[in-house]
């Protein structure tokens, strides 16, 4: 017996609201991890060259509740976070990809950010005296060379990380951990241990790591 395919009007059932796809305990973890989600703090990567450190630096930056991450890339070397290292963070992150310092200042300062960059310097200040109430991009540069003249000029200040060993200087993942160590536990201390987003911004960050939660995303919403 020949099967005839019922005739198709054009209708397609929405997919199903992502928070109804998830259990109890992965829905209590997003609505937790947004809560506590900062964008008054940022890391911007200065042309970094090792593919390890990109994605150290990503995991350390989500780990530690930060939304949004700049990059300035690097001429020479793509910006290519080694996936074993990142094992799906940089899902979770908004990496803001700039093509010169100055193109990232403009968009930092647009949006507010006091620009503080990692130098040794006679000016620099320690991260331990410094204050995190207010937005801050924290500049990074790349493993052999620092940061560029070009992020030297644009900053409004220059910070250091003081070490008590022989050793006098940090890998650049471990300089962004221990800085943003310093920055959330500040924030602590001071009263602030939740996020900083506007209701509308959390909401809507909150679908989206819904959405992200699905194992089957790309089949029902197409992402």
């Amino acid at each position: 017996m020949k099967r005839t395919t019922p005739p198709h009007d054009g209708s397609r059932r929405p997919p199903p609201e992502a928070n109804t796809l998830l259990l109890p305990p992965r829905r209590e973890k997003v609505d937790a991890v947004v809560a506590r989600r900062l964008r008054g703090l940022t890391v911007v990567l200065d042309q970094l060259e090792d593919t390890f450190n990109m994605a150290a630096v990503l995991r350390s930056c989500e780990a530690f509740g930060l939304q949004d991450v700049h990059v300035v890339e690097n001429p020479d070397v793509p910006f290519a976070p080694h996936d074993k290292v990142t094992q799906g963070c940089d899902k979770w992150l908004d990496v803001h990809r700039h093509r010169s310092f100055a193109a990232c200042a403009r968009a930092l300062r647009t949006a507010g950010y006091r620009i503080c960059v990692s130098a040794m310097r006679e000016d620099a200040r320690s991260v331990f005296e410094m204050e995190f109430d207010h937005p801050l991009a924290l500049v990074f540069g790349n493993e052999r060379t620092g940061v560029t003249p070009d992020a030297l000029a644009a900053a409004d200040e220059a910070f250091w990380i003081p070490m008590r060993g022989f050793t006098r200087s940090l890998n650049v993942s471990a300089a962004v951990s221990a800085t943003l160590s310093r920055a959330i536990g500040w924030r602590m201390d001071h009263g602030r241990p939740g996020g900083d987003l506007a209701e509308a911004d959390a909401r809507a960050l909150r679908d989206r790591f819904y959405a992200l939660s699905v194992k089957q995303r790309k089949r029902l919403f197409g992402r």
